[in-house]
């Protein structure tokens, strides 16, 4: 999962956001890494991540914002998350002592100290910035890049059904198209349209992972299309060289058949069609003399093999059809 690695890279060193961005962005990485706890009786806030500089941002953006002082423990994790440097190993951000206070501020607590299931309604309609925050800290806590291709998505796993609606309604602010579905019982939200996966992730901020990822995207288009003529074009000769091999091999079988009775013209045409095998009828019209249409040359083709069949048939001997090697199409 290199790209989600580059992705989360890019997305962990953008500085200087504006304080409602940051607030955003926190929250949501609160809201998708973790979550609220009871220990001791007390509320506390706790986010699970997968990479340590994500971890000590996150602990610098509450210390800076909402003047708490988070713990940062390394953990073990029996699952492991895409993206994660190094697989099994997580780092826990916790606020236990303000723990509340803090999930009030956030809003993951609502004033009656209920958890909130989606995400503050003050942060989903908030600016385009903030919005682009909101699916910044998704993607940091919860997301996954895929290469592009057929089954190309950028997915955010979610922890309830109401978070992953509110991600969505995001991203449609934001111009995005975005599907929210469960895996196994768990929520996700997904991308998967190549220019929707580019704008999202240019509107997240990762500007040189969504270029290297179009980039790839149109390397990859551009040679399937090639593939695609490529094949096109060996069975548009493979269907040409069969249609000749059957075409000629009746035409040896209706002059058997007929011997001296063919017609002269019909004679003609049949022996134009074996002197010159890999030729188009409008080819074979043109060595002819006088020369003919292609249609002419169809024509007298056409009623040489009939001539023959009715020949065959009456006579009870194999017909023209006999003749092609099997596995061929007329």
């Amino acid at each position: 999962m290199a790209l989600t690695t580059d992705v989360k890279a890019e997305l962990v060193s953008i500085r200087n956001a504006p304080p409602t961005v940051r607030v955003a962005e926190v929250t949501t990485i609160l809201r998708f890494a973790g979550g609220l706890h009871s220990i001791a009786g007390r509320v506390a806030v706790e986010a699970e991540v997968d990479a340590e500089t994500l971890a000590r941002r996150v602990a610098r953006d509450l210390a800076e914002i909402y003047g708490v002082r988070p713990e940062i423990a390394q953990v073990k994790s029996g699952g492991s998350t895409p993206g994660a440097a190094n697989e099994g190993a997580r780092w826990a951000v916790r606020v236990i002592g303000a723990g509340e206070t803090l999930a009030r501020q956030t809003g993951l607590l609502d004033p009656r100290r209920r958890p909130v299931r989606g995400l503050p309604n003050r942060l989903t309609t908030g600016s385009r910035e903030e919005l682009a925050g909101i699916w910044r800290g998704a993607f940091l806590a919860a997301g996954s890049l895929s290469e592009p291709g057929r089954s190309a998505v950028l997915e955010v796993s979610c922890p309830s059904g109401e978070a992953a609606m509110a991600l969505v309604g995001a991203a449609h602010r934001l111009g995005v198209t975005a599907k929210a579905r469960e895996v196994r019982g768990l929520p996700r939200v997904v991308v998967r349209e190549g220019e929707a996966i580019r704008a999202i992730l240019s509107i997240m901020g990762a500007r040189r992972t969504a270029a290297a990822w179009e980039e790839m995207r149109q390397r990859r288009e551009v040679r399937a299309g090639v593939n695609r003529l490529v094949n096109f074009d060996d069975a548009n000769l493979r269907r040409s060289a069969q249609a000749a091999v059957a075409a000629c091999a009746r035409v040896e079988r209706a002059l058997e058949i007929l011997g001296d009775d063919v017609p002269e013209h019909l004679r003609m045409a049949g022996n134009l069609r074996l002197a010159h095998r890999d030729a188009s009828l409008d080819e074979l019209g043109h060595h002819a003399d006088p020369p003919l249409t292609k249609d002419a040359v169809a024509g007298r083709i056409r009623r040489l093999l009939a001539m023959a069949d009715k020949r065959a048939q009456q006579e009870g001997i194999p017909g023209t059809e006999a003749a092609v090697p099997a596995g061929l199409d007329d």
